[in-house]
């Protein structure tokens, strides 16, 4: 991750797995440190939108984003499984990633 930010090529990174609350779930603490901006409604929203699919399940996920440090980049953790990355996508991301990416580089 380190390498792709510091490349200043990538303009967002979605990362999938490691986000539940098992020992081995150390994605969010990594993401976490290399952030300068969090983005609070990204987890909310995510967990909104995956309660009527998998229930209070939905509050395991700790589904995190926000700006990368030095702002040239949104960085994503996501879910590992293929539902919560289509639910992502479906729910957040095809409708409002450009626009994130817009506020991102203006």
């Amino acid at each position: 991750l380190e390498g792709w930010l510091s490349g200043g090529i990538a303009r967002v990174i979605l990362t999938t797995g490691g986000t539940g609350i098992a020992k081995r779930d150390n994605t969010v603490p990594v993401i976490e440190s290399l952030l300068e901006i969090t983005l609070p409604g990204f987890g909310e929203l995510f967990r909104q939108l995956s309660y009527p699919q998998v229930g209070a399940a939905a509050l395991l996920s700790r589904a995190v984003g926000g700006l990368a440090l030095g702002r040239a980049c949104l960085l994503f953790a996501l879910p590992g499984s293929l539902n919560a990355v289509q639910t992502a996508w479906q729910g957040i991301f095809k409708d409002e990633l450009a626009h994130l990416v817009f506020e991102t580089v203006r």
